[in-house]
């Protein structure tokens, strides 16, 4: 019989990962070759539970064993310092700066200890220039441990910890289904029986938490008891959440084949996870920290985009084409800094300077806080906000990074043509619609319409939107060898897909990443608007007498009429009435008391209609809410 149980789905994540190393098990070789990835798996060693120290939360044997094949001068001087206390002294420095810093800050920057500099991991090099820092980065020890009997106070055990050179970076609890258990079994069990208290799980000494069956992934960086939050980790299906069956082995095997191979943790801890503060709307700083750990399509596309950068240089252009709820400004910030550092197969830097542009006149504030925040070395980000000479300094003194507005596109593209010896990349934030002088202009003609008729017809016209001012720009000034275009938007328009799009065989063109609206919704990134929406029907009777009057113009009739009684007054405040009345009694107490509604109208005349009524009602009810009325990328407050 084939055996189904929990713990051969654990032992076959084991093999894979253990493949090609040392402790490599016979059936998992061929596990290895059936991988395509650019990411080599396998290659861990293995260690017994019994070797995890629950007092230090290390592997003392491999952090030592890292030490000694990497950097024996600097413990030859620390343990001349301390003699037969070297290594105690060592594990408790080790401990002590973990539980201070985190381990991210931990493996990326060392530790000092009595005047000795102690690196924890060796990171790939961006060229292959120095053969030392090849050998030093070949010297990462990862390790894998099943059954982690981590508690002192019980023997509570985890199914799986994978560690780095000693340090633990993932944790994962495995479910199989055909067992009656599942992922939700596994988060469950993260949530009510992992004590966020333990060392182990305390805050920053991981990675991230994984929840696994075959199946479907889910993870977290923070354990909170109940309200720990779980995020897929899953690679989408057929435009919807998921994963894609597979008929040679599980569907998550993509996470331990790709995502936790040696190289791709290497690449996780050095460029994608992230430490960062929060802050409030004031853009001041809470003092409260996060953990940023990529969810599968932000590191899916990052990674491609720059493999596909690697072999084909400049010149390129690629779309994004990204829903909310994404994670864009993220996947823009990594973006934006592994570019800086990216080389081709002779070693070559590929692009001088990185431009990050918004469409926004200000600079969007999230946008620029999370590229400043994943800075990893000060004075790689330029904000370029005031003049245009300052962006033309920043263009030609090669600034790694420089963010900007849409409004300076024409400069860039001109400045770009004039550098022909200096590379860029430029990454054009979602392609809002415009908030240009012409879009401000025509919604004041609608509002200051003479006649109904009037506002509809002006509001019918189309107004020329960032989109299509970046296109015509760059249909203007051709194509250029010495700039690749990264754009990300949620819904392209059609010539935005033929501009930046893959053709395929059948001529249609398509995004180079795509996470869909569909995929969101299901993963409850964002609400389905749809989902429970109501429509408000008016109906009315016209009696026409004279079955030949000439005068009458049925559908100009009908059309008039309709407006009238759908902006009456009358009828608008009877509306309102009821859909705030229900609102306030059936929805404003969910989502934790910040539950939201929409009004759908058919012009923005109506929108203005409705927002005025609105106000009107919940100030007469006394309702604690207020309301916000929205256009093409111009909203307005009252």
């Amino acid at each position: 019989m084939v055996d189904i149980s929990e713990k051969n789905f654990e032992a076959t994540i084991e093999a894979a990962l253990l493949a090609g190393g040392p402790d490599a098990a016979p059936i998992a070789e061929a596990a290895r070759e059936s991988r395509t990835s650019g990411f080599v798996p396998g290659g861990y060693h293995k260690r017994c539970p019994e070797d995890y120290d629950k007092t230090l939360c290390l592997l003392p044997r491999d952090a030592l064993a890292f030490v000694y094949a990497t950097q024996p001068k600097e413990w030859a001087k620390f343990k001349k310092q301390y003699g037969n206390e070297a290594q105690a002294k060592f594990f408790q420095r080790l401990a002590h700066e973990v539980h201070g810093r985190g381990t991210l800050e931990v493996l990326r920057k060392g530790i000092k200890a009595n005047g000795c500099k102690f690196q924890l991991a060796y990171f790939r090099p961006a060229s292959g220039l120095n053969a030392e820092t090849q050998r030093l980065h070949a010297a990462n020890l990862f390790t894998v441990v099943r059954q982690v009997k981590y508690s002192a106070k019980n023997e509570n055990s985890l199914d799986m910890v994978l560690f780095l050179n000693g340090l633990p970076i993932i944790t994962a609890e495995l479910k199989n289904p055909l067992m009656g258990q599942t992922v939700e079994d596994a988060v469950k069990q993260y949530r009510t029986t992992r004590d966020p208290r333990e060392p182990l799980f305390a805050f920053g000494r991981v990675l991230a938490h994984f929840a696994v069956d075959p199946d479907l992934v889910y993870m977290t960086t923070r354990l909170d008891g109940s309200k720990t939050r779980f995020l897929p980790f899953n690679q989408g299906r057929d435009g919807g959440s998921g994963n894609p069956p597979s008929w040679q082995g599980f569907a998550t095997a993509y996470l331990w084949e790709q995502v936790w191979a040696r190289d791709s943790m290497l690449d996780l801890v050095q460029n994608f996870v992230q430490f960062v503060e929060k802050e409030d709307e004031d853009g001041k700083k809470t003092g409260e920290k996060e953990l940023i750990f990529p969810r599968y399509h932000q590191l899916d596309c990052v990674r491609r985009l720059l493999d596909d950068a690697r072999a084909k240089r400049t010149g390129q252009r690629y779309l994004i084409q990204h829903s909310a709820g994404s994670g864009k400004s993220n996947s823009i910030a990594w973006l934006a800094h592994q570019l800086t550092s990216l080389h081709d197969s002779d070693d070559q830097a590929i692009f001088d300077s990185i431009i990050v542009i918004t469409d926004r006149r200000v600079l969007d504030r999230q946008l620029q806080r999370t590229v400043r925040q994943f800075e990893q070395t000060l004075g790689v980000v330029e904000n370029i906000d005031q003049t245009s000479r300052q962006l033309k300094t920043a263009l030609a003194e090669g600034k790694k990074i420089i963010v900007t507005t849409l409004q300076k596109f024409p400069m860039i593209t001109d400045e770009i043509k004039e550098l022909e010896g200096k590379r860029f990349a430029i990454i054009i934030d979602e392609a809002h619609s415009s908030q240009s002088g012409e879009g401000r202009a025509k919604l004041n003609a609608v509002l200051a319409a003479g006649s109904l008729e009037e506002a509809e017809r002006v509001d019918s016209g189309e107004v020329e939107d960032s989109e299509d001012r970046i296109i015509a720009e760059m249909k203007k000034r051709g194509h250029l060898k010495n700039a690749s275009y990264f754009a990300f938007t949620a819904t392209p328009k059609s010539e935005t897909l033929e501009l930046f799009g893959v053709r395929q065989k059948d001529g249609r063109y398509v995004a180079f990443s795509l996470y869909t609206m569909r995929q969101a919704i299901e993963e409850r990134f964002i609400l389905d608007v749809l989902d429970n929406y109501t429509t408000y029907q008016a109906y009315w009777m016209l009696l026409k007498k004279i079955e030949d009057d000439p005068r009458y113009d049925r559908e100009k009739a009908t059309r008039l009429l309709r407006s009238f009684v759908e902006l009456h007054e009358h009828s608008i405040a009877t509306k309102v009435a009821i859909m705030l009345d229900h609102f306030a009694a059936q929805v404003a107490h969910r989502i934790g008391g910040k539950a939201k509604a929409m009004i759908v109208t058919r012009s923005r005349l109506h929108a203005v209609r409705y927002k005025l009524a609105v106000d009107k009602h919940r100030q007469e009810k006394g309702h604690p809410f207020r309301a916000l009325v929205a256009f093409s990328g111009t909203p307005i407050t009252g």
